[in-house]
């Protein structure tokens, strides 16, 4: 015999734990299931070093699941964007713009905490909701659809009957290879190193991001760690510079470091392992199934540029959740699916395939290239109302 739920939230990332506590506090009867165990430990084995950046529509967002209260004392606010070009002969700054909150809000632009941190305070929010239940270590095995819901057979056995199942389980999605939904994937040959450092000159609330080639080099502020200032770094590069450099002795790492970051911090430390992930673009082919939605990295991946990649995953998870609490009889049904369908197809289209360009802009290797990139940035700073569309653009705002 199923048991009967509003919602099966297949994936236990961040988006998944999200999406569980905000339909969770707006009353609806959650299970998320994930077969991994979660990490919660910085130090621990297989912890996410990976760090997220909530954009303020995002944190407005944490702040209906009753998870802001939690996550905003370990957050970093992120008061000015900013953009280097150092794709010279040498490698130093030739080109600086900042582009700053101020000129759009009265907010900061976001907030950003480790992922694993951010595991850690959403466990312990979902374990306070009596209408939510977490299974870590519990796989999707099988999914059966029909009209009036999604029958689900997990890993352990048991068999889930929900009104909608929701999809957030990742680039490889089980969910969305159960229902036959195809994919779409540009790869760059790029992959991702994600660690912390320390440095002896503040960060300022600054976001950097530094181009020269092989893709964006970003300082993203931390919360000092033990009294000196702490940035998170994530580095683009191509696959076989990635892997020398993660293969580095410490030593030598730094020393890379402090050059390819140009000096604007002072040397970095590094104070955590450095995780390596793989770059590219995917695109689901349709975000809906019978009973079911596709979300965040199921739906659509992105290379880190800009902090778009969970805050797209976070906008996905408002629209399902306004719908929702906008008609909740028709929880999961085709009325509700075909507007969501309508409502993110073409926005999330149209904001990977712009971030798509920004990250084949940021890898070029010739030096014409690499001026004619620094000469647009320029040009586009400089015209005030395309500078502030464009903040207005990367929020996810009007």
């Amino acid at each position: 015999m199923a048991e009967p739920t509003d919602l099966l939230i297949s994936g236990g990332g961040v988006a998944g734990l999200t999406a569980a506590a905000a339909f969770g506090a707006a009353g609806f009867r959650v299970i998320c299931v994930d077969p991994a165990p979660p990490v919660t430990e910085e130090a621990a084995q297989g912890s996410d070093l990976r760090t997220t950046a909530f954009l303020h529509p995002s944190v407005q967002l944490l702040e209906r699941a009753g998870l802001w209260a939690r996550l905003a004392p370990h957050a970093a606010p992120l008061q000015i964007m900013r953009i280097i070009d150092a794709g010279g002969r040498e490698a130093k700054p030739r080109l600086t713009r900042d582009f700053n909150a101020t000129e759009v809000s009265d907010q900061p632009f976001g907030w950003n905490l480790p992922n694993w941190l951010l595991r850690r305070e959403m466990l312990a929010r979902l374990a306070e909701m009596p209408n939510v239940r977490f299974l870590a270590g519990v796989a999707t095995a099988d999914v059966i659809t029909r009209e009036g819901e999604a029958l689900v057979r997990l890993s352990d056995g048991r068999q889930i009957a929900a009104r909608l199942l929701i999809g957030a389980d990742g680039r490889d999605s089980g969910v969305r290879a159960a229902l036959g939904i195809g994919a779409k994937t540009w790869t760059y040959g790029q992959k991702a190193l994600t660690f912390a450092v320390t440095h002896p000159l503040p960060h300022a609330g600054v976001s950097t991001e530094i181009h020269r080639s092989g893709g964006p080099f970003t300082l993203v502020p931390l919360p000092d760690r033990d009294g000196v200032p702490a940035s998170a770094v994530v580095w683009m590069e191509r696959g076989d510079e990635a892997a020398r450099l993660a293969a580095l002795p410490v030593a030598a790492f730094e020393v890379e470091l402090l050059t390819r970051s140009c000096g604007i911090l002072g040397p970095l430390t590094l104070v955590t392992r450095r995780g390596v992930w793989p770059i590219i673009t995917r695109l689901a082919d349709s975000l809906i199934g019978q009973r079911t939605a596709l979300m965040a990295e199921a739906a659509h991946v992105v290379p880190p540029i800009g902090a778009q990649g969970l805050n797209m995953s976070l906008a996905d998870l408002a629209c399902l959740l306004d719908l929702a609490q906008a008609r909740p009889e028709g929880l999961g049904d085709a009325a509700m699916l075909a507007e969501y369908q309508r409502h993110r197809w073409a926005e999330f289209h149209a904001r990977a395939l712009g971030i798509d360009a920004l990250n084949r802009a940021s890898m070029v290797q010739a030096q014409p290239l690499r001026d004619l990139r620094a000469g647009a940035l320029g040009a586009f700073y400089a015209l005030a109302p395309v500078r502030r569309a464009m903040m207005r653009a990367g929020l996810g705002v009007r």
